[in-house]
């Protein structure tokens, strides 16, 4: 293992970057979940509340790995070293399968990038200022693991919400060839930009919202440079998060060392945008009307930009921790629960208290993770193999599931579903069961029907237009096809009702969320953590002993791929 000196150090200028990519409970969709039950539901909330603990261990493994002793559990430190050690001889101890040998981990080769230098960006057209300067105008790195980039004089073009999505009719890039190009693009959807349900997904933001998938896209189309156009509503965060957090990149290494991606990925302001528009005799409330249209055709901004990023690399090693329980009469057909077991590490300029605990973030998850594995090892052998994975790197970017999604230990298209689990309920039972992203796919029938057999009633999150579903480990595995579900008790208390949840996640965000607050507490109520645990076993347990396939509803984005792999559930 690389023991990397300062990435622990890092941690407080890190936060920025995983309210973008990561952990999804600060965003106000967590914040504030929709108690109100669908009419279905309304008939279970009067409903005796059934109890049921799965491990009365939970709180014990919870309070080990928020523990000052494992440093805030970043990756590449000693904190990893503890905290994989402590999982790998847990799983040993009740009784999981190791995949490599005795061994029970999967290597993931991370990069560092830290950007020592970014050029202004300069550019060329008749009525543009001679530069758009770095943070203040827009925002640049690269993902590429090489020491320098730089992009000349390339021509820039506009390309709608740089969309390709065939089973919502729609591609921006319909008829363009924007190899070497500049492609700037809108946030978000056009389903959020309506609010119309009938296109995309209305509110709800769908994948192809996600910044990360226009960076993506623009890669597979040739683009040299992808900025998007930052607006706060339909990001769902401000301009500071975007541009004066820490500017330093986590990010996979693959065998051309990202090559494949565009070399410079950024964001530039509203403000600038307005500018590249005006050039050409337009404003952006048009643009964003050209944008909505389905026969939009990409738009050439008459002008060209340059920017050049010199970094620092630093390459590192970390790891997923895999364990199975195999199937006894299906052993290659796969129900798979997962967690992150990582977090922030280390405020070394912190006098008083320098370490991120991650207590609910996510001890409590890989806890869970672990009690639950050692409750399924005690019951009937699975038909099914299930499988437990505790990922690393999540708050750098989702990026050990992301190593899994692209190098699985079990193959994803046998995998009959993924199970997440990210900071789990500690503050009692609750009526409502959250279901992030509820509508997607079937197994989430399964999970219902067993919410309302606890007299529980399931609700989707608050505001699905922030992409949460989106901003978890499960989402590597759901772009791969894996059907989902990423759920976790609500606000509605049983004893002291929602309002009263709904303040405890207020003071979770204020005071703990990515802070070094985030820390065991010995009067936390984990009623609810175990309903929540039971449920999840009673879904994996029925999946597991059945010939049940889930998959993605219709119109989902990841039907397609999926369907695509269907031959090999035959």
């Amino acid at each position: 293992m690389i023991i990397l000196s300062r990435f622990s150090a890092l941690a407080t200028a890190l936060t920025a970057l995983a309210v973008l990519t990561a952990c999804s409970e600060q965003p106000a969709s967590e914040k504030t979940a929709d108690v109100s039950p669908t009419t279905s539901q309304t008939a279970t909330k009067s409903s005796e509340l059934q109890f049921s603990e799965v491990n009365p261990r939970l709180g014990e493994y919870i309070k080990t790995l928020s523990a000052d002793e494992f440093q805030g559990r970043a990756p590449a430190t000693k904190g990893e070293e503890l905290t994989v050690a402590f999982l790998e001889d847990n799983f040993r101890r009740i009784g999981l399968k190791p995949i490599d040998g005795d061994s029970y981990k999967q290597p993931v080769s991370l990069v560092q990038i830290d950007p020592v230098q970014v050029s202004a960006m300069t550019l060329k057209g008749d009525k543009l200022p001679a530069q758009f300067n770095y943070r203040d105008d827009m925002t640049a790195w690269t993902t590429q693991v090489t020491e320098q980039v730089e992009v000349t004089d390339s021509e820039m073009v506009f390309v709608g919400y740089g969309i390709v999505a065939p089973e919502y009719g729609w591609n921006d890039y319909e008829g363009l060839d924007v190899t070497g190009k500049t492609v700037v693009m809108f946030v978000n959807d056009p389903g959020f930009a309506t609010q119309d349900p009938a296109l995309f997904n209305g509110n709800a933001m769908t994948y192809y919202g996600r910044w990360t998938y226009k960076f993506e896209e623009a890669a597979r189309q040739g683009a040299a440079m992808a900025l998007i156009i930052h607006e706060t509503a339909p990001a769902s965060y401000g301009w500071g998060v975007v541009a004066h957090g820490s500017p330093i990149k986590f990010d996979l290494i693959n065998e051309n060392k990202n090559m494949d991606r565009a070399k410079v990925e950024g964001w530039v302001t509203t403000e600038a945008a307005e500018k590249l528009f005006a050039n050409i005799g337009t404003d952006l409330a048009s643009m964003h009307k050209k944008a909505l249209q389905k026969d939009f055709a990409p738009v050439a901004l008459n002008a060209t930009a340059s920017v050049s990023v010199q970094n620092n690399l630093r390459e590192l090693v970390s790891s997923n921790v895999v364990g199975y329980i195999e199937g006894s009469k299906y052993p290659d057909e796969y129900v798979l629960y997962m967690a992150h077991w990582d977090h922030l590490g280390m405020d070394f300029s912190n006098p008083k208290n320098k370490v991120f605990n991650g207590a609910q973030d996510n001890a409590s998850g890989t806890g869970g993770l672990l009690a639950l594995a050692e409750y399924f090892t005690q019951q009937p052998k699975p038909e099914r193999s299930v499988v437990f994975v505790a990922v690393t790197a999540e708050e750098r970017g989702l990026l050990g599931s992301a190593w899994y999604a692209a190098n699985p230990v079990f193959p994803l298209e046998k995998t009959v579903v993924g199970i997440n689990m990210d900071v789990m309920n500690v503050y009692g039972p609750m009526k409502d069961m959250v279901i992030v992203g509820l509508g997607n796919n079937n197994a989430e029938d399964i999970l219902i029907k067993y919410t309302e057999q606890q007299g529980r009633y399931a609700v989707r999150e608050h505001n699905p237009e922030a992409g949460i579903a989106y901003r978890s480990d499960h989402f590597n595995l759901s772009k791969k096809g894996v059907p989902i579900l990423y759920a976790k008790g609500g606000n509605d208390h049983f004893e002291n009702g929602a309002e009263w949840g709904k303040a405890q996640r207020a003071e979770y965000n204020t005071c703990c969320y990515h802070k070094v607050n985030d820390e065991w507490n010995d009067d936390w109520d984990l009623r609810g953590a175990q309903q929540d645990l039971f449920l999840f076993y009673q879904v994996g347990n029925e999946l597991a002993n059945s010939r049940q396939w889930p998959n993605w509803n219709q119109g989902n984005e990841f039907k397609a791929i999926r369907d695509a792999s269907a031959d090999a559930r035959k």
